[in-house]
């Protein structure tokens, strides 16, 4: 029957009594289920833990620069393993390491949750964070809005506010056309003494004959 159909006898159940086989074509089904584990991949996420080492003396420079770490690793999607190192009488003073935790987790705020309260493993103090993905899609949506606004805002101040050229050309613009309105006047004026004038010198030779 296979054979008719130009497919293949695939036996897809050999433990079963009887065995159970199926006619398909072979090719497109190993292609068709590589393709299914291609995308699996792809959805799939690699989710590691990380592991970042403080002291309970260590200083700000150092402090940041561990502490960017751990963001950097939340917001990949990774827990983070924080581990306090103590040596020799820092034993003596546990309350200096959850000093150093509560700043951690000041700093990474609440893009991350604590999987693992802290605890001591020997000489060491540990606490692991995970991502909290609820609190991260709130931040980012939060950050979109925010950036849409401030756009907002700087169009409507750049609408509202006039340029430097129209700014500079309304006054010339008036004084040009107060101009032209003084310009007839003074010409009458001019006319109007000629004529006083002549008048004037007319009246005189009348009076000298």
């Amino acid at each position: 029957m296979a054979r008719g159909f130009d497919l293949d006898l695939v036996e897809v159940a050999p433990g079963a009594n009887p065995p159970v086989c199926r006619i398909m074509d072979y090719g497109k089904f190993k292609y068709e289920e590589g393709q299914k584990a291609k995308e699996a991949r792809k959805k799939s996420t690699n989710v590691t833990v990380k592991e970042v080492k403080y002291r309970p003396k260590i200083g700000k420079g150092d402090f940041d620069t561990k502490t960017r770490n751990v963001i950097r690793f939340i917001d990949e999607g990774h827990k983070v393993k924080i581990t306090l190192q103590f040596r020799g009488r820092e034993m003596a003073h546990p309350e200096l390491g959850s000093k150093i935790l509560d700043e951690v987790l000041e700093s990474v705020g609440p893009a991350a949750k604590v999987d693992t309260q802290a605890r001591f493993e020997g000489r060491s103090m540990t606490m692991v964070l995970s991502p909290d993905k609820q609190a991260q899609e709130a931040m980012k949506k939060a950050a979109v809005e925010a950036a849409k606004e401030a756009e907002a805002a700087t169009a409507a101040a750049e609408t509202d506010v006039p340029t430097e050229t129209e700014a500079s050309t309304e006054p010339t613009a008036t004084a040009s056309v107060k101009d032209a309105a003084e310009v007839p006047e003074v010409a009458e004026a001019k006319a109007a003494e000629v004529a006083e004038a002549a008048d004037t010198a007319t009246a005189e030779s009348e009076t000298t004959e």
